[in-house]
């Protein structure tokens, strides 16, 4: 209360002396036309000067400290959260956080040193909204109440611990439901023990021994990769097998993806398709992007995702799309050519008909290797 009364006071005191000012320069000029011919006065340099100090005085209080509003409707007085005044002062907010006010609002309304609000749901909505990264808070992140101290460092465990995961904000309670619900999600690392990435049933496959005699035949190294949309870290861990690190993005979208891809002891990204990859240039090896990257991403969306993919792969690197999915007519009209703007050769190119599709749907699995200088 005291320091919005002094603010307040200040913004009056600097609203007189304006008007103070004004009047000033209003009456000497005044005073001059009744004793001289009228002539085109200029405004003092110094009261150009000071009107601007106040105003600068004035935008600065009111864009640090804005005022409190009042909702004549509701009326309830509601406040910015002062941690949040205060991380804008700290460090940059994405400028997409501030087109959703009420959603950062209520993600920055916390008590800080406590235990920050179990708002995974709210966190993804502004991820997706493009709200990214989250500003900072001042809490301590909850976890289990009693977590399994034996995690295996197998990427193919017999089964994952539901006591590792905070499951409210699920409509199932258990890694066992979620396998019943959609068993090719990859919550039962076991049954893909056996058949992720190694079964050569079409065309569309492209099994990871296959891929990596392709990148021997190349003379091409593959240590380092990301996934994109990986969901569980499925491809990820395939490829620990073979010693090779592939991080994985995936969003905890109605499942705890990112706590399965962690209970495999893999390195989960919490990233959204539309942000740019938290990676420095010409650092990977490959970049794989699965189910997650088709036809439902707006066209100017992919494009800036394909020139993305482009700048963190290395010279000699590949770009595999694993059962892309669009329409026929739009990846001969639309995404061919888009994907053919980044130059790169043509390792492996096949399509083949959506069963069942009566739109003329197909899928495409490419590999796709960058040249090694531009």
């Amino acid at each position: 209360m005291g320091f919005s009364m002094g603010l307040n006071l200040v913004l009056l005191l600097a609203m007189v002396a304006t008007n103070i000012l004004s009047l000033y320069h209003l009456s000497s000029t005044t005073y001059q036309s009744q004793t001289k011919p009228p002539t085109q006065q200029q405004v003092p340099d110094y009261l150009i000067h000071q009107l601007q100090t106040i105003r600068a005085t004035i935008n600065h209080l009111t864009r640090h400290h804005p005022s409190t509003t009042i909702d004549t409707n509701s009326k309830t007085t509601t406040t910015i959260p002062q941690d949040l005044l205060l991380y804008s002062r700290l460090s940059p907010i994405a400028s997409s956080c501030h087109n959703h006010p009420d959603l950062l609002h209520n993600y920055m309304s916390y008590t800080p040193f406590t235990l920050c609000p179990h708002d995974a749901d709210l966190q993804e909505t502004l991820i997706l909204h493009g709200c990214h990264p989250l500003p900072r808070r001042r809490c301590f992140s909850r976890t289990p109440s009693k977590p399994s101290s034996s995690l295996s460092s197998n990427p193919f465990p017999s089964s994952l611990p539901d006591s590792n995961v905070i499951w409210s904000k699920y409509n199932c309670k258990s890694f066992s439901c979620l396998v019943q619900k959609s068993p090719n999600l990859g919550f039962d690392p076991a049954s893909e023990k056996s058949s992720s990435f190694l079964a050569f049933k079409s065309e569309l496959d492209l099994p990871v021994t296959q891929f990596l005699d392709l990148a021997k035949a190349a003379n091409s190294v593959i240590r380092l990769g990301i996934d994109v949309g990986g969901a569980t870290g499925s491809f990820a861990a395939r490829m620990k097998l073979y010693n090779i690190t592939i991080l994985t993005t995936t969003m905890n979208l109605g499942a705890p993806y990112s706590e399965a891809a962690a209970l495999r002891g893999l390195v989960p990204l919490h990233v959204p398709l539309q942000q740019r990859l938290p990676l420095f240039d010409g650092v990977l090896d490959v970049v794989r992007c699965g189910h997650a990257v088709n036809r439902w991403i707006p066209v100017i969306m992919m494009e800036f995702l394909f020139y993305d993919v482009d700048r963190v792969l290395r010279g000699g690197g590949y770009l595999w799309l694993d059962r892309f999915f669009s329409k026929a007519s739009d990846l001969e009209n639309v995404y061919g050519p888009l994907i053919g703007k980044l130059g790169y050769k043509k390792v492996k190119w096949a399509t083949a008909n959506k069963p069942n599709s009566k739109n003329g749907e197909v899928y495409l699995t490419a590999l796709l290797q960058k040249p090694v200088s531009k």
